[in-house]
């Protein structure tokens, strides 16, 4: 039988690194972009076509499976692999950034915090004990801690509170997780950095969190609000302050440009709805930029989306097609951006790990970003701090 959880980083060109997670249910090749299946699918896409893309593992969320169906409902019918038939490795997010974004319909304690489900208003508590049983029902291969997430912009003294209650959360996560039995013998826990922009209370909260122990360490409370210049001047120390030895993720990045300047900056695992959501819009993204399919110049375009793209979509259907789904309002043009989104988003992965494996990771940052942001759609709109 394979590892319960092993990483090994194969390569490094500066800070940026690639390597391999090694799961009982499959090798994750870092670094990684986990497409987000939030509510037991990722949006629009059949998990044999995510698959296709070259996706090794994907992200499942607690908060609404718990509401819809149910964990206990999930775990009847065995477990959220069988479920939606993915047999491969889901990360599962804690739950804490969705009921933290519910502000007018939660209340917050030490114990955990008391919500309004957004579904049907019924009342739930969700503590980090709650929220370890909850993953371990669905069959999560990689736990997340139960955090607080506050934004970027609230004031210091009550950003520093929420990091110390968010370590004493991630103990109880890790003793809850612990108490798993046969889950915990084949399943990881990750931890989560918190502190916002604030360097002492990101250096604090990674002590914190060494001291307890986890198989991998997020890097969480960005992409909510600051901008990609402050994300990235906080990536500029707070993936150092983590284990050399452990997977680095950052929740909820990001564009594509995000991707290749964490990368650049030590990170080793994503996760992002844009690819999807931006699908789902008529949003297209390429080697030379994004493209926004409802513009006019694309009716009457042949060509396919992306000539440097493998993906079935560029090589099936062209610009006009396309254009001409979504402005009609055709569901089948979701489907096809949003499967070329996500295979664009794994031959980014694929390309970092090439160009780190050859040392060569700076030119193709350089290159990337020349040809990225020149040809970009001027129509089109990415944000860095799409919610996760």
């Amino acid at each position: 039988m394979a590892n319960r959880f092993s990483f090994q980083v194969h390569a490094c060109d500066g800070k940026a690194r690639t390597g391999v997670i090694e799961m009982q249910r499959g090798m994750i090749r870092t670094p990684a972009f986990m497409p987000v299946g939030t509510a037991a699918t990722v949006k629009a896409m059949k998990p044999e076509t995510v698959r296709a893309t070259g996706a090794d593992i994907i992200l499942g969320n607690t908060y609404h499976l718990m509401l819809r169906p149910g964990a206990e409902r999930v775990a009847r019918l065995g477990g959220l692999h069988a479920f939606m038939n993915w047999g491969r490795p889901i990360l599962t997010d804690s739950g804490g950034y969705q009921v933290m974004s519910l502000s007018d319909l939660r209340k917050l304690t030490e114990e955990g915090v008391e919500f309004a489900s957004h579904i049907d208003g019924s009342r739930h508590m969700l503590t980090p004990e709650r929220s370890m049983e909850i993953q371990r029902l669905l069959g999560s291969d990689i736990v997340m801690a139960f955090d607080e997430c506050p934004r970027a912009d609230r004031p210091l003294g009550e950003i520093e509170r929420s990091m110390e209650m968010s370590m004493r959360w991630a103990k109880r996560s890790r003793d809850a997780f612990d108490a798993g039995g046969e889950h915990a013998e084949r399943a990881a826990l990750f931890g989560i950095q918190q502190g916002a922009l604030d360097e002492n209370l990101r250096r604090r909260s990674a002590e914190a969190l060494r001291e307890i122990g986890f198989d991998g360490y997020a890097i969480g409370g960005l992409a909510v609000g600051e901008g990609q210049e402050a994300m990235f001047a906080t990536l500029d120390f707070a993936p150092g302050m983590l284990p050399e030895n452990a997977p680095r993720y950052l929740m909820g990045v990001g564009k594509p440009d995000d991707l290749v300047g964490a990368v650049e900056r030590g990170v080793d695992m994503f996760d992002c709805v844009l690819p999807t959501r931006s699908g789902r819009n008529g949003q297209a993204f390429t080697w030379a930029g994004s493209l926004n399919l409802r513009n006019a110049r694309h009716a009457d375009d042949s060509e396919p989306l992306d000539p440097r793209c493998s993906c079935s979509v560029c090589a099936t259907y062209s610009r006009a097609y396309l254009h001409h789904l979504i402005k009609a309002g055709e569901i089948l043009g979701a489907m096809l951006l949003s499967e070329h989104n996500i295979a664009f988003y794994q031959q980014l992965m694929q390309a970092m790990r090439n160009a780190i494996g050859e040392r060569r990771f700076t030119e193709f940052a350089a290159s990337f970003r020349h040809d990225y942001c020149a040809g970009r759609d001027p129509l089109s709109r990415s944000s860095s701090t799409v919610p996760r």
